[in-house]
């Protein structure tokens, strides 16, 4: 008798689960049950179907021969069945068999199973504030609340909107709504930084300055308090702890959670925050029950402790994992490293391991370098700057993440991607300073931006680099942090750096790099010199110079004036 396989959720790791499975196996007897009548769909695609980027929904539920992937394409193509609008209720393990229902009718039926695949999936979380249940607020948990948000926008109800969240979702909405629809957008994230915990402070500056260039409002460190409905019973104002904000559209992009009641309830095992527990074949407490995608708990490689890691990429190889140990071949999904990246506008950021503010958390004693080079060679006609921040541990050298901005292209994903193949390796400083990248000046520059990176981690770890963190830098310029001892030392043309001597006075000093090592006896000795140049390289020279002569009282500014200028800061002429 052939096997019986039967899965439960048919958007991501369903699909390819069975898919596979079929190519596999031939005469296995194949089942998807999905809840919804939309399956097998991009959900990455979502704000980008928002936007217009992506004009049609069925564009992200087609083939790249464009077959739209339903029903009758799985039946037909693939050879497995699907039963959409259908709720899979409860797990008979004694007995295995699934019960289920139909979403509509309530009809009632039983699957009998060999192997049961649970591909559940995640449910975004809905704020718990009043009015979460008002008309025009939404979460982004599905394609039918993408379409509802597009048609009601294009009705032209929406003029201004607010998300709730900075993370990658939050922030591809909002540009979504700004940049095609012309919608006043808000950005409000309970956290001081976007992108909280995936990248450094600095990268998640560049964002937020981004974003506002291209008129999103961002509010970071308030929380959405009351989402107030209007007249028409529609929503009208969101009510923070600092501020109200008109809005006749609201966007919950708070997270998500996984989707493991139907294990739990099942007796499987589950974790406190609900992700279904599997080992490295996917199988969970039961050998004949797999899960994968959203729904499972999986190991970050980074820290060796259980993650949640709810992306569509890994969904996708969960599944043929499992496919393979249905047909018989071992095969492991080990863990992840935690890879992202996503565009805002004409920029990208990206982040690969953990950042800085989780190594520590973690009990790393974690640094971040910051290095800022071309993204190809200076005299490449479209060249631009790239901003990485490498996370090390200072005492092991190990390369814990790689986090970075840049402008949009494929330049950032490719140093995103290399890090992220080492990562696992528990690679350390010296393997990212001596990796071999491809080099042409289209490209990269002769020294790659991954390796000057890494040479600034390496500078900084062995003490030869001493740094001051941006922010206490940005804090004692704006006169929030009060240190009369500290002074610049500007190494650029004076004519760059003499617009800031007038503005600041004796705050600022101006001695070009190439007259240091002659006049170096007329720089304070009773200051603390924080060194600034274009990108931190000759700054990091002279200071290497200063100690030589016995005065170590520097710190170099990381990033120096472009990143300065990236961040938007006002005071720069």
């Amino acid at each position: 008798m052939s096997q019986r396989v039967v899965i439960v959720g048919a958007v991501a790791a369903g699909p390819k689960t069975a898919c596979r499975a079929r190519r596999l196996m031939p005469d296995a007897q194949i089942t998807m049950v999905d809840q919804d009548d939309l399956i097998s769909y991009g959900g990455c695609g979502i704000p980008y179907f928002v936007s217009g980027d992506v004009t049609d929904e069925k564009e992200l539920r087609s083939t790249s021969y464009h077959l739209v992937r339903d029903e009758s394409f799985f039946r037909d193509a693939k050879g497995v069945d699907v039963r959409i609008l259908t709720r899979a209720v409860a797990i008979d393990r004694k007995e295995k068999v699934l019960h289920v229902e139909h979403v509509k009718t309530g009809v009632k039926d039983t699957i009998p199973y060999d192997k049961l695949v649970i591909a559940t999936g995640s449910r975004p979380n809905i704020l718990p504030v009043p009015g979460n249940d008002l008309k025009g607020v939404y979460t982004v948990g599905s394609l039918h609340k993408a379409i509802s948000i597009k048609e009601s926008i294009a009705k032209g109800e929406v003029g201004k909107a607010v998300v709730i969240g900075g993370g990658a979702i939050g922030i591809e909405m909002a540009e979504a709504l700004t940049d095609l629809w012309g919608v006043e957008t808000t950005i409000v994230e309970f956290m001081p930084q976007v992108l909280p915990k995936i990248v450094d402070w600095s990268v998640a500056a560049i964002v937020e300055r981004h974003l506002r260039e291209n008129g999103v409002t961002v509010y970071t460190g308030e929380g959405a308090k009351e989402f107030v409905a209007g007249s028409s019973g529609r929503v009208a104002r969101v009510i923070t702890n600092k501020r109200e904000l008109e809005a006749d559209l609201v966007i919950m992009a708070a997270g998500v959670r996984p989707r493991g009641e139907l294990a739990r309830d099942a007796g499987l095992m589950v974790s406190a925050p609900g992700g279904i527990v599997v080992n490295q074949r996917l199988q969970t407490s039961d050998p004949d029950i797999y899960a994968a995608g959203d729904c499972i708990e999986t190991y970050n490689l980074v820290t060796g402790k259980k993650a949640y890691a709810p992306l569509g990429s890994l969904a996708n190889r969960q599944g043929r994992v499992i496919a393979d140990n249905l047909a018989g071949i071992p095969s492991t999904f080990d863990g992840v490293v935690g890879s992202f990246i996503m565009k805002f506008f004409d920029m990208c950021v990206g982040a690969t391991g953990i950042s800085q503010e989780v190594a520590v958390s973690e009990g790393f004693d974690a640094v971040s370098a910051m290095g800022v080079s071309y993204d190809r060679a200076h005299f490449f006609p479209t060249h631009d700057m790239m901003y990485l921040a490498l996370v090390v541990d200072r005492s092991t050298r190990r390369v814990l993440g790689l986090n970075g901005a840049a402008k949009m292209g494929d330049g950032l994903l490719a140093r995103i991607n290399a890090a992220a193949a080492l990562i696992p390796k528990k690679p350390v400083i010296s393997d990212f300073s001596n990796l071999e990248l491809a080099y042409a000046p289209p490209f990269s520059t002769a020294l790659d931006a991954l390796n000057t990176a890494a040479n600034v981690a390496d500078n900084l770890v062995s003490g030869r680099l001493r740094t001051i963190e941006i922010k206490d830098f940005l804090a004692w310029m704006s006169g929030e942090l009060k240190r009369p001892d500290w002074v610049v030392l500007d190494l650029r043309h004076p004519n760059e750096a003499g617009l800031l001597v007038e503005k600041f006075g004796d705050r600022w000093i101006s001695l070009p790099y190439n007259r240091v090592k002659k006049e170096y006896k007329s720089l304070p000795s009773d200051k603390v010199l924080l060194i600034m140049c274009d990108a931190g390289t000759r700054s990091y020279e002279i200071q290497v110079f200063l100690d030589t002569v016995n005065m170590k009282n520097t710190m170099v500014v990381p990033g120096a004036m472009n990143l300065m200028r990236r961040l938007g800061v006002e005071w720069l002429p």
